[in-house]
């Protein structure tokens, strides 16, 4: 539909133009090209200083290499500590859990089952149908691994004393190589850290929102046929849920052009590696095989930097609905 007269055309024109501006300043000011690493743990002061105020993620090389559950958490450990332990696991048929399927925005099938099992099937995925993850983001490792809690910390003092509170969350990964979580962004301040294997992450900034397309998406779940193995899609009634609607890792620039706009920060995780990563910061991730990771989740700061994100915002969807 047109526009209804030149200024509102002129006006989403130039707002555009104003983000892009926005996209590059914060790329030549703070951001730069590349996430910073650095080959030791930051004080409290410096962390907050450098990186939380700015909003910028930061990887420390080696920042939970001394942690006993580095060398410690082998597949035979786990299965020795924690086998007959029931576990919340998400099954799906190709490894996109929560993730948009088509027009539907699907969510995995979720199971409880004895650690071992789960050990066994990470050790063998053909002897189970689907691609099965630990990933249950409800303070999973302190509420169901209680019993390798000692391995780990409970928090990390200089991102504790940095952010002034104590986690909201502790969760723990585990999973197929199949398995992907689709580009998101968190109301969190995030301090990953990769325990086993490595994790491969798309990194986007907040300013990079107008460029990154969203979808009103049909709520949908994955059923195992328990006759046929096969996996069936069953619709939601409930509201629509807004999500990313690109693969930041093969983005289809010919139905969303304006993300050719956006920044990516691609880095690797190693075991022992820790990544800071900031609230309202788009990632994707993908994994090695049987990888296992930690995070802790502090809840953000409903500060200016949360107005201005939502003045971008709103700013993107006035070119949305102005455009031709």
């Amino acid at each position: 539909m047109p526009p209804h007269n030149t200024k509102d055309y002129c006006s989403s024109r130039d707002i555009k133009s104003a983000l892009a501006k926005l996209s590059k300043e914060a790329r030549e000011l703070y951001l730069g090209r590349t996430v910073p690493d650095l080959d030791c743990t930051p004080s409290p002061l410096t962390f907050y200083r450098d990186y939380v105020s700015h909003n910028r993620p930061v990887v420390i090389r080696g920042g939970v290499s001394h942690w006993s559950a580095v060398s410690r958490w082998s597949n035979p450990y786990l299965k020795q500590t924690l086998g007959d332990l029931p576990v919340s696991v998400t099954v799906t048929p190709n490894g996109y859990a929560d993730a948009p399927q088509g027009g539907l925005f699907v969510m995995p099938e979720e199971r409880t089952m004895n650690m071992g099992d789960f050990v066994d099937i990470i050790e063998n995925p053909e002897s189970a149908n689907g691609v099965f993850y630990i990933q249950k983001q409800n303070s999973n490792l302190t509420e169901e691994f209680k019993d390798i809690i000692g391995d780990i910390e409970a928090d990390l003092d200089w991102a504790t004393e940095a952010f002034g509170k104590k986690p909201d969350a502790v969760n723990l990964w585990m999973g197929d190589e199949r398995a992907v979580t689709s580009m998101h962004k968190d109301p969190y301040e995030n301090i990953y850290c990769v325990v086993r294997g490595h994790k491969d992450l798309v990194l986007q900034p907040p300013t990079d929102l107008p460029w990154v397309p969203y979808r009103d998406y049909k709520p949908a779940i994955y059923k195992e046929d328990k006759k046929t193995g096969d996996f069936e899609i069953e619709e939601i009634n409930t509201s629509l849920v807004p999500w990313i609607a690109i693969d930041p890792t093969n983005p289809d620039l010919e139905t969303y052009p304006a993300y050719s706009n956006s920044t990516q920060f691609k880095l690797r995780l190693e075991a022992g590696d820790v990544l800071y990563l900031p609230s309202l910061w788009f990632h994707y991730l993908s994994q090695s095989h049987g990888c296992i990771a930690i995070n802790y989740w502090y809840d953000m700061e409903f500060d200016i930097k949360y107005n201005y994100y939502n003045l971008v915002k709103k700013l993107k969807k006035i070119i949305n609905n102005n455009k031709v």
